[in-house]
């Protein structure tokens, strides 16, 4: 490698080499024509395209010109080897391509510049220029290019420097200048044009000028080097220049005064803030804030926030001004500077270092950050593809390295650092290998590298803390759950992005029901991010729907239009048919058949779809009934429904025709939102309809068609139900407690399946739980699951998992007197604050359920006031009965509160004593039963008769006080269902073809009789007649 002084010993003892130059062939060095040990010949040919327009100046400007321009290139060459790769483009590369050119060739030239030495004068000026100078000139060429502009003015300048993002670039940030909407007012100050395709774009006067001024500026500084600070500031000695101009618009200010003044004081604060001097070409080397940090290693794996802040990629960071402080305190301290974001997943924790960024990127931290770069390091990324034992500690080794060398100038982001602990060991504790962690210790504990982490708190606990060496290098910050109001705000800060993704608006009421409906509804996941995700489903909700809105009218504007097409090509046919013009009549019924099946193919797109509006069906049925009335040469109706069509099409155009997807209303309200958390838990959480709430209010009516004689039981369930649905109970503890007492049969169960095929939309919705299955004491775990070593902790608990899955649901737990004395223990908690918590640690919320235990405590005595030990039966009145029922609910609660403790009795909403039933409820229960029975044989075609007889027979039967409708059931089974059974299976052994109509009947000894009323001899098959038999068996 030629160092720089060799090489300037060499070249400068043969100055007339340059005039040799002048003569040979652009690129025509060769190694051959040289003597300069160690430079190659393509060092020669890129300092003699440096030298490029040339020919016209003297051989001492020409040897200048050249030996700078070789200097450049073999001081680029050595930067090159010392390092993989640089960030932005130097000084060598500059000269090389030529960049410099478009200054000298740049018309009208009225600058100081000689004419004839304007190259040899620009290198002297570029000698000065600091790299990221350099790389904000270049940006500036690519802007004019990007715009297709032919000259590169003081306006691309100024979104060059923007672009660079150093100096005077932090200076406009400062006073709220951003890249894009400076893009945005370049683009509207001078549009797009027809240039930009040339590589050498030229330089206006005014550019020129603000490249001379700003080498005046840094001499007027004492500084060696011209850093983007004195570009700005000789840009804004131009006043009446178009990069003034689009500061002031930008700025919002109409005096170039106050602009000057403003810029010039965040550019004081932002030097005050820089040390001065940097590597000038041609000078001694400095230390300056302005060095390039090579970032290739850590960039690929990684991405830079910074860079993505500046360029408005990221989101708006909401609040969290508490955990954003404490974060920027911990990374200003001199050792163990790294803060970890410990906190529930979905609350945030990842938004704090995304903040940082953009904090960082708009210049509004303390100084020791100013300079910073946020770089977020992908593990997977650098996991993969390391085949071999090494490639990892390789790689991460690399971009320790580069942190490293930045001397603190970056910051590395690891979400779910957790990670850390064994990636790369090649298994972990025993896999014989350092894993992440351990590589990073060293780097981490001197403060050489700043990390922020982030994870929750079980895997910090988890991985973090057993680990005390790597707990004690990071300093945990707690991210707790932002409150509901806190939460809204966050919302309605991203809201923007959101809004321009889905293209429609969000109204605050949506916002405000995201969070709420959310956190009330989905209790498994934390704020924002499930609030979020309720948001931004609810907008892609809306845009289907509009899109399908769109589809659906078009669909039937097409329909209308090909109709109308068919009906004219139908009359143009008759029309023909009747002037015996065939040919043309054929043609036209070719075009009648065309257009009829694109009618029909219109029609079963609509039909498969959703419905359409009632006028557009109003007109599509006119233009079918048009067709018809004129095929049969009804004109006077034809001419009738036409007139209609008229009438319904000029009230379509009047609401605006066929819409659009812009035409239509594109805004999420809370309704919408409302629907996506229903489909996600199951909920009804819309708001009620007026034909629900006509069903929540006669409620008991729906219920009473199955449950026979249980007044009170369906009174007391239906009004906790519309509690509920109002929104007017405790939203954290259960909809309700009940407890159903009685003797069997008499519908405690049958009540809580009709609850969920009624309330909860499916008998499905029924969790039952057995509690004889509870009776051990080991067995109470199996509600919430296995203790951790047991077996089936995995599998989590009976109870827990079940209402996890299905949170929206009637929990029945039958015969719960049976269960284990531990269980009412669970019970408590789960009655009172409508929660249990599994043997994994996480909570499952009862709020959204209707909780239900059935017991048989007190049948006794149900069953002694059946029997007429109390009275209550027959041949008592009704004001009596009621009287012995109230000192039999009585017996039956204090036989609760000697078996029940007093603190689980207390937290039942109510204890419901079930009557026993008495012969007329039985009646009304054999009818209900009787049509589910026949409703089940007429699915078979067959058609039952019961006469009164067999209804009595079947009653008298089944009627048992102290057992309640199960035996009528039984005798329903055993008299209607196994009789019926054996007649259908014996009519098809006698080869009938099946009973259309039976009839069903008892004797006075209770026999059964079967009569059918309709029915006859199946047709017996046919057999093959010979000759085709015959004929099969040849052609076989």
């Amino acid at each position: 490698m030629v160092s720089r002084q060799k090489m300037f010993c060499v070249v400068a003892a043969t100055s007339s080499l340059a005039a040799a130059f002048l003569t040979v062939p652009r690129l025509g060095c060769s190694a051959s024509r040289t003597n300069f040990p160690g430079v190659h010949r393509t060092t020669f040919r890129a300092a003699a395209d440096g030298m490029e327009g040339m020919e016209s100046v003297g051989p001492v400007m020409a040897a200048a010109a050249f030996l700078f321009s070789l200097s450049a290139v073999v001081l680029g060459n050595s930067r090159r080897s010392s390092s993989s790769s640089s960030s932005g483009p130097n000084l060598a590369s500059i000269m090389s391509s030529s960049n410099l050119t478009g200054v000298a060739h740049a018309t009208p030239c009225t600058s100081r510049w000689p004419q004839r030495h304007s190259t040899a004068r620009s290198a002297m000026v570029f000698e000065r220029f600091s790299e990221r100078s350099i790389k904000a000139v270049v940006l500036a060429q690519t802007e004019a290019q990007r715009i297709k502009q032919d000259h590169v003015g003081t306006e691309m300048m100024v979104v060059g420097l923007l672009a660079e993002g150093s100096g005077g670039a932090k200076a406009l940030q400062a006073l709220g200048v951003r890249l894009e909407e400076a893009r945005r007012e370049l683009e509207r100050m001078v549009g797009f044009g027809q240039g930009g395709k040339s590589k050498e774009i030229p330089f206006t006067t005014s550019a020129r000028q603000v490249l001379e001024d700003s080498v005046e500026c840094a001499r007027e500084r004492d500084t060696q080097q011209v850093n983007t600070c004195h570009l700005l500031r000789a840009l804004l000695r131009q006043v009446e220049s178009n990069g003034c101009k689009l500061l002031a618009k930008v700025l919002a200010t109409d005096s170039q005064q106050v602009l000057r003044e403003r810029v010039l004081a965040a550019l004081a604060q932002q030097e005050s803030t820089e040390s001065t001097g940097e590597k000038v070409l041609g000078g001694a080397a400095r230390p300056a804030i302005e060095d390039e940090v090579d970032l290739t290693q850590t960039l690929k794996y990684g991405t830079d926030l910074t860079e993505a802040a500046r360029e408005g990629r990221l989101d708006p960071l909401v609040g969290r001004h508490e955990e954003l402080r404490r974060t920027i305190r911990i990374l200003g301290r001199r050792t163990k500077n790294n803060p970890v974001l410990v906190g529930e997943a979905g609350v945030g924790k990842t938004s704090i270092a995304l903040g940082l960024a953009q904090l960082i990127a708009d210049g509004k931290v303390p100084l020791n950050l100013k300079d910073k770069r946020v770089v977020q390091l992908d593990l997977a990324l650098l996991l993969a593809g390391t085949r071999y034992r090494g490639d990892f500690e390789e790689r991460l080794r690399a971009v320790v390295k580069e942190v490293t060398d930045s001397k603190r100038r970056v910051i590395l982001v690891v979400d779910e650092v957790h990670t850390l602990v064994g990636a790369g060991s090649g298994g972990g504790d025993t896999g014989g290998g350092m894993d992440a962690a351990n590589l990073l210790k060293p780097a981490l504990a001197r403060g050489e590298l700043q990390c922020i982490g982030a994870t929750t708190l079980d895997e910090y606990r988890k991985y973090i803390e057993r680990d005390p060496a790597l707990e004690r290098r990071f300093q945990p910050v707690t991210v707790p759950e932002p409150t509901e109001e806190e939460s809204v705000q966050i919302l309605k800060g991203l809201a923007p992005k959101y809004e321009k993704h889905h293209q429609l608006s969000y109204t605050t009421e949506a916002l405000e029901a995201s969070v709420k409906l959310s956190c009330q509804f989905i209790a498994d996941r934390y704020l924002p991010d499930k609030a979020i995700d309720v948001m931004d489903e609810a907008g892609s909700k809306v845009r289907q729907q509009l899109f399908q809105a769109v589809e659906e009218t078009q669909n039937a504007a097409e329909q209308w239009a090909a109709g109308r097409e068919l009906e004219e090509v139908t009359a143009q046919k008759a029309r023909a048919a009747r002037e015996e013009r065939y040919e043309e009549a054929a043609e036209l019924k070719r075009k009648e058949k065309d257009l009829a099946e694109r009618l029909e193919r219109l029609r079963q797109a609509s039909a498969e779809g959703s419905d359409s509006q009632g006028l557009v069906k109003e007109l599509q049925s006119l233009g079918a009934k048009i067709r018809e009335a004129v095929t049969a040469e009804r004109f006077v109706e034809a001419q009738e429904l036409k007139a209609r069509e008229t009438q319904v099409a000029e009230i379509l155009q009047k609401q605006g025709g066929v819409p659009s997807e812009a035409t239509l209303v594109r805004q999420v309200t809370a309704e919408d939102v409302a629907q996506v958390v229903s489909s996600w838990t199951g909920i009804a959480v819309e708001q009620v309809s007026a034909s629900e709430s006509s069903r929540l209010l006669h409620l008991e009516k729906e219920l009473h068609e199955t449950i026979i004689g249980q007044d009170e039981a369906v009174r007391s369930v239906a009004r906790a139900l519309r509690r509920a649905r109002a929104g007017l109970r405790n939203p954290q503890r259960p909809m309700a407690g009940f407890c159903f007492c009685g003797p069997t049969g008499v519908g405690k169960t049958a009540l809580c399946k009709t609850l969920s095929s009624t309330f909860f939309g499916s008998e499905d919705s029924m969790i039952r739980l057995d509690m004889s299955e509870f009776m051990e004491k080991h067995t109470v775990s199996k509600l919430i699951g296995a203790p951790p070593g047991y077996v089936g902790y995995s599998d989590g608990g009976t109870l827990t998992e079940a209402v996890r899955r299905r949170p929206y649901s009637l929990v029945l737990f039958d015969e719960v007197e049976k269960a284990h004395p531990d269980v009412f223990n669970i019970l408590l908690q789960l009655l009172d604050d409508g929660r249990l918590t599994d043997s994994r640690g996480r909570v499952v919320s009862f709020a959204n359920t209707l909780v239900v235990m059935t017991s048989n405590i007190g049948s006794r005595s149900v069953q002694k006031s059946a029997a007429g030990g109390l009275g209550l039966g027959f041949g008592v009145g009704e004001d009596e009965e009621e009287d012995k029922y109230s000192k039999v609910k009585e017996l039956v609660n204090e036989e609760m509160k000697s078996f029940f403790r007093p603190e689980f009795l207390n937290r039942l909403d109510e204890i419901i004593v079930f009557r026993p039933l008495k012969e007329e409820d039985v009646r009304a229960i054999a009818e209900v039963e009787f049509k589910k029975v026949l409703a089940r044989l007429a699915d078979k075609d067959l058609e039952v008769t019961l006469l009164q007889s067999f209804k009595e027979q079947v009653i008298r039967e089944g009627y048992d006080p102290a057992y309640g409708a199960r035996p009528l059931r039984r005798a329903i089974t055993r008299m209607l269902e196994d009789t019926l059974a054996e007649h259908l299976l014996q009519s098809a052994a006698e080869s009938w073809k099946g009973t259309k109509a039976v009839q069903l009947s008892a004797s006075e000894k209770g026999e059964v009789h079967v009569e059918v009323l309709d029915s006859q001899p199946a047709e017996p098959k046919s057999e093959p007649e010979p000759k085709v038999l015959e004929e099969a068996t040849a052609t076989s």
